[in-house]
């Protein structure tokens, strides 16, 4: 068999690998939908079990890889300050201000507010780099915002609290992911632990903060079962599944499945929700995609060229499905 054939089907594998993560990533918005409305579960204690659960998992196989490689890590405490950072802005505040967005509106409208993450991304590299954006870039931001206006003229369901946890969720995440990139960027340690980590320090603040304002619940069997799934399935599964397919993976052909999540969110919410957003809200769902595709498409092309460890792999970049 030719090297080249061996090459193009592990290429294939490797996308087939990162479709199936967007696709475990976009059915987590309907369990997220499923565990408020219908077992009642508080947002923000659901988000707490659901990264708790998930960090567990993630620091077991995080401690069971490093006995077999045996490396000798060095971590500074601004290291250590910055990784603490990562974990409150990303999970406790990121994650515990999407729950509640879900609680309060339409898991498709949430979608498209969080999808504005890469354009505020590059938005905040110009401003801070005094890189001038091209003329693609300016293409794609025009799309967004033609998409937006055309997803939100008509009554999707947006309520004033939704909308205000959305924005938070949505700056916050921007803001995660210069941390993250930051963190990742020294090399100190491999990516799946930097996740590992600030996942837990997230989830035990998401818990502390639960804990003083929802109380603990009493869950259900089903309720315990979308929580375990989400976490082990949808969370620790899936981020490994994803850091696997990177090893084959650009880039920019990560970023672009990872965009894909918009668009199966917004089905999937129409099948299982009954959340329809229409043919103008389809129509802004595809343009809004598409914009943030050509926007960020020159910024991860960068950052793919740029050398980092080998042992370390690259973590996630931040995209409309967030939830994850």
């Amino acid at each position: 068999m030719q090297p080249e054939r061996v090459e193009l089907r592990s290429h294939r594998v490797a996308v087939w690998l990162a479709l199936l993560v967007t696709v475990l990533w976009s059915s987590s918005w309907i369990l997220i939908r499923w565990g408020l409305d219908d077992e009642g579960l508080p947002p923000v204690m659901f988000a707490a079990l659901r990264y708790g659960l998930a960090a567990i998992v993630l620091v077991g196989f995080v401690i069971i890889r490093e006995r077999r490689r045996r490396h000798d890590y060095h971590v500074g405490r601004g290291f250590i300050v910055k990784l603490v950072a990562l974990g409150l802005v990303m999970y406790a505040l990121t994650q515990g201000a999407q729950f509640v967005a879900l609680d309060e509106q339409p898991a498709a409208t949430t979608s498209l507010v969080l999808s504005l993450t890469p354009l505020l991304v590059a938005g905040g590299a110009a401003l801070t780099l005094a890189e001038v954006p091209t003329r693609i870039q300016l293409l794609g931001s025009g799309l967004v915002a033609l998409g937006a206006l055309l997803y939100f003229a008509g009554d999707l369901g947006a309520t004033a609290a939704g909308m205000v946890a959305a924005v938070t969720a949505l700056l916050a995440n921007v803001a995660a992911s210069v941390i993250g990139r930051s963190v990742n960027r020294e090399g100190r340690l491999p990516a799946l632990s930097i996740t590992a980590i600030s996942m837990g320090i997230g989830a035990g603040a998401l818990a502390f903060t639960a804990i003083g304002l929802e109380g603990f619940p009493t869950i259900s069997t089903r309720g315990w079962l979308i929580i375990a799934w989400l976490a082990v399935v949808n969370t620790a599964f899936a981020f490994t599944l994803w850091n696997l397919s990177l090893q084959r993976l650009t880039a920019v052909e990560s970023a672009a499945v990872n965009n894909t999540m918009l668009v199966q969110i917004a089905l999937l919410a129409w099948v299982f929700l009954g959340e329809a957003p229409g043919a103008f809200g389809l129509l802004g769902i595809a343009l809004v995609t598409m914009g943030v595709y050509l926007v960020q498409s020159t910024r991860w092309a960068r950052i793919a060229g740029e050398r980092e460890p080998s042992w370390a792999a690259r973590e996630p970049g931040p995209g409309p499905g967030s939830a994850r």
